[in-house]
């Protein structure tokens, strides 16, 4: 019982001091048991109180050293209880971060009435992962595309209903670019059916990946499924119209690169003439700067892997390789609005990545840019349905729902005005061809008094 209870208080400790320094095999630990204990406490301490009622009950409890083990292990659980409730800190960033994103002075107020908020109870909490809601439809393993025999897939999400001119919602996976280290299958799965029994339509897309593929066949992929969404998704109650890109980690980063590269031509081989704009981006924890311009990650463990997985060349052999694969390069006045999501308490990526991200939007984009920095939270820390993830995923639901509404009132507000310029043009010409007349006939000679 003592060693068990001092692993559960390294558990506990860890989630309160994530291990942010090198070596990176220490960080990954850090990630894995963090984000374990620090989403889902209670069911960590659920199976630890469990595990210690089993060894009471077969009288393996004796002595001080398991009278002290038993004393550490219910620090252990208060401590990961208060840890797991601190959660709630997302929820005045969020709002705060949304009313930024949407432009929002302080006395202006934001109708939240039409958007779906899931109260995080017990009962939801208690499944971390039964991520499908009743009234939502997911279509599995529609191809988008082929590439060399191999056939690339999307699904689909959408309430039963299958609402009409629906917003879309546009998912990247993450997980290193690699192999078997990420799918369209498992993330962002609390966010999307969320959003789709809000009457959103949600595309999370697969893409080719690493060490098999090399950039920037990834991106090209993503594009891809893009262009398939503006031709296709109304099939299924979507607006081709409106598309927010989403994604976390590696799907972060392609997230953001689609965001903010639309329509380069070398990003769309064979399909450059399609309209690859999407209307907003919501990006978590991603890396976008490869080139650690600005010393956002201390260690070159990220470079290291990128040169020998993703890109296959190395920072000195293509300088502008490195370039082109980063988002922040590609930062320009035009960019789609953005709400950047990033953990504090990230072990693998590190907070400055998005902060970096962030200035360089604020500096120069023309729309509205937000930024979320989560205290206590970890990479990937919305994988499940946790009190912080709902926090989240509620805020965000507002936040999409009216970077929608504007979008349409944008529409209406110019079909409004089309035919009062063309009445205006036309009203026009009749004054032009009156004053045309009266000018002809006073300069005309009078016919009567001619001899």
């Amino acid at each position: 019982m003592f060693l068990l209870s001092l692993l559960w208080a390294w558990t506990a400790w860890n989630v309160y001091h994530p291990y942010k320094s090198r070596p990176e095999l220490l960080g990954v630990t850090s990630f894995i048991f963090g984000v374990l204990t620090g989403e889902f406490g209670i069911h960590i301490i659920a199976l630890e109180v469990g595990l210690t009622l089993l060894i009471i009950l077969f009288g393996e409890l004796s002595g001080f050293g398991d009278a002290l083990g038993l004393a550490i292990a219910l620090c252990s659980w208060v401590a990961i209880g208060v840890f797991y409730f601190r959660a709630q800190r997302a929820d005045p960033i969020m709002a705060q971060a949304v009313r930024y994103g949407l432009g929002l002075s302080p006395e202006q107020a934001l109708d939240t009435a039409d958007s779906l908020q899931m109260t995080p109870d017990f009962q939801r909490l208690l499944k971390p992962f039964a991520y499908q809601l009743p009234n939502v439809s997911r279509h599995k393993n529609i191809e988008y595309c082929t590439i060399n025999t191999r056939s690339l897939r999307l699904d689909i999400y959408h309430r039963k209903d299958l609402p009409a001119n629906a917003p879309v919602l546009y998912q990247m996976h993450g997980g290193a670019w690699l192999e078997k280290c990420g799918s369209k299958n498992e993330q962002a799965l609390p966010l999307m059916n969320h959003m789709a029994a809000n009457g959103w339509v949600c595309v999370a897309v697969e893409y080719r990946l690493s060490p098999g593929s090399t950039f920037p066949e990834h991106i090209i992929d993503c594009k891809r499924g893009l262009s398939w969404i503006k031709e296709h998704i109304a099939e299924y109650g979507g607006n081709p119209d409106f598309v927010v890109a989403t994604g976390g980690s590696a799907g972060g980063h392609l997230s953001t690169l689609l965001a903010l590269s639309a329509n380069a031509p070398e990003f769309q081989p064979g399909f450059e003439d399609v309209d690859t704009t999407v209307q907003g981006c919501v990006p978590f924890y991603g890396v976008y700067d490869f080139l650690n311009s600005q010393n956002q990650r201390s260690s070159e463990a990220l470079s290291q892997w990128v040169s020998a997985k993703v890109l296959k060349k190395t920072r000195a052999e293509s300088p502008e390789l490195w370039r082109q694969a980063s988002p922040l390069y590609w930062v320009h006045k035009d960019a789609p609005p953005f709400l950047i999501i990033h953990g504090e308490a990230d072990t693998l990526v590190p907070v400055a990545e998005s902060r970096v991200l962030y200035q360089a939007l604020q500096n120069v984009s023309t729309q509205a840019v937000a930024y979320a920095e989560l205290p206590d939270a970890q990479h990937a820390f919305e994988i499940g349905i946790s009190l912080r993830t709902q926090i989240v995923v509620n805020h965000l639901c507002v936040y999409l729902d009216e970077l929608y509404r504007r979008h349409l009132q944008a529409a209406k507000d110019s079909t409004d005005q089309q035919p009062t310029n063309e009445l205006d043009t036309e009203n026009d010409a009749k004054d032009t061809l009156t004053r045309e007349a009266v000018e002809a006939e006073e300069s005309s000679p009078d016919l009567e008094t001619q001899p």
